[in-house]
C-alpha cells in the first residue's frame, strides 16, 4: 500500500452565481487538469435567506454532468424538458446534461432558515458529450450508509466502498462520492484507486491527512509522505485537500472529529473548453452550443429519464 501525500490545501473563495446566490467555491473555470474528470465544486453553505432564495434561475448545461447534494434544507429544480422535483436534506442528484437541456434550480431554507447542500460538476467524454440528458434522483434513505468498528462511518453515494455500493450508476468517470466522519481522536486510513484523482473537502470538524506540512491549512504546498497537514477548526471551515498519487490517505480527527467528502474519478485526458456552463472539447464546439441557443436548437432529445 502507497500513501497519497496532500499535493496541495486551499480555501474555498467567496463568489456569487444565479441572481445573487451567495456560495463558496473550492475550485472550477481555468485551468482543472489536476481535479479531471470534475470541473468545478461549489459548497452553498448559507444561513441568511436573503444570500440565496433568488437562487439559480433557466440556464443551459451541455457537455457535463452536474451533482448535488443536500444537507440542510431544500432546492426545487425543474427543466424545459418537463422534469420536476425537490430534493430534502441528504438527498442527491446525479443529472446528466448530456446534448443539452435548461434548467432552474431554487433553494429553500430549513425551519431556521438554514441551507446547506454541495454542487460538483463532473466532465463527460467526447464520445457522451452529447448523450440523451438523464436525471438520477437519489433520496437520503437510500444512500447506504457503513460504519467501521471505531465509529467512522461512511455515506456511499456513489462508487463502491467496504462493500457498499451506492445508488447513483452508470457514470462515465466511474467517481467514487463519499460522505465520511471520523470520530474524535481517531486515526483512519481509506482506499482511493490509484487511476484516479482525488480530493478531500472538510466541511465539519478539524483534523490532520497525511502527506504535507501547514499548521493552518490554508496554504498551497508540495508535500512529502512523512509529514502532516492539519486543517484547523474554525467556523465555516471549507478546506480543500488535492491529493498526490498513491492507494489510500489517512486522516487523523480532531477533538471534534472531522467530517469531509472524499471525492475521486478517473481522468478523461481530453481537452477542455468553457463557456460558462457549456463544456466542450473545441471553440467550434462552443461555437455550435452558442448558436443552438440563439436559433432555438439547443434541446436535442424529449423527455429525459428520472430516478
Amino acid at each position: 500500500m502507497s500513501l497519497r501525500p496532500v499535493k496541495t490545501i486551499s480555501k474555498a473563495k467567496p463568489t456569487m452565481e444565479g441572481a445573487g446566490v451567495k456560495l463558496h467555491r473550492a475550485f472550477g473555470f481555468g485551468d482543472t487538469t489536476e481535479f479531471d474528470p470534475f470541473l468545478l465544486f461549489d459548497d452553498f453553505r448559507n444561513d441568511r435567506p436573503d444570500d440565496y432564495l433568488a437562487g439559480f434561475p433557466w440556464h443551459p448545461h451541455r457537455g457535463i454532468e452536474t451533482i448535488t447534494y443536500v444537507l440542510a434544507g431544500s432546492v426545487d429544480h425543474a427543466d424545459s424538458l418537463g422534469n420536476q422535483g425537490s430534493l430534502g436534506a441528504g438527498d442527491v442528484q446525479w443529472m446528466t446534461a448530456g446534448s443539452g437541456i435548461l434548467h432552474q434550480e431554487m433553494p429553500a431554507g430549513d425551519t431556521a432558515g438554514r441551507m446547506h447542500g454541495f454542487q460538483l460538476w463532473a466532465n463527460l467524454p467526447s464520445s457522451l458529450k452529447m448523450t440523451t440528458p438523464r436525471y438520477q434522483d437519489i433520496k437520503g434513505a437510500d444512500i447506504p450508509e457503513v460504519i467501521d468498528d471505531d465509529g467512522t462511518t461512511v455515506r456511499v453515494v456513489c462508487g463502491e466502498f467496504w462493500g457498499k455500493r451506492g445508488p447513483v450508476d452508470g457514470i462515465a468517470a466511474d467517481p467514487r462520492y463519499l460522505d465520511v466522519f471520523v470520530p474524535p481522536g481517531k486515526r483512519k486510513t481509506l482506499p482511493v484507486e490509484t487511476d484516479r484523482h482525488a480530493f478531500a473537502y472538510i466541511f465539519g470538524g478539524s483534523g490532520s491527512f497525511s502527506g504535507a506540512s501547514d499548521p493552518f491549512g490554508v496554504l498551497t504546498e508540495r508535500g512529502t509522505p512523512d509529514r502532516e497537514v492539519h486543517v484547523r477548526e474554525q467556523s465555516g471551515n471549507r478546506s480543500l485537500v488535492l491529493f498526490d498519487s498513491g492507494d489510500e490517505v489517512t486522516v487523523q480527527a480532531g477533538d471534534e472529529g472531522i467530517r469531509f467528502l472524499l471525492v475521486s474519478g478517473k481522468p478523461l485526458q481530453e481537452p477542455v473548453a468553457w463557456y460558462g456552463p457549456i463544456v466542450m472539447n473545441t471553440r467550434d464546439e462552443l461555437r455550435q452550443a452558442v448558436k443552438d441557443l440563439n436559433d432555438g436548437t439547443f434541446i436535442k432529445h424529449g423527455n429525459a429519464d428520472a430516478g
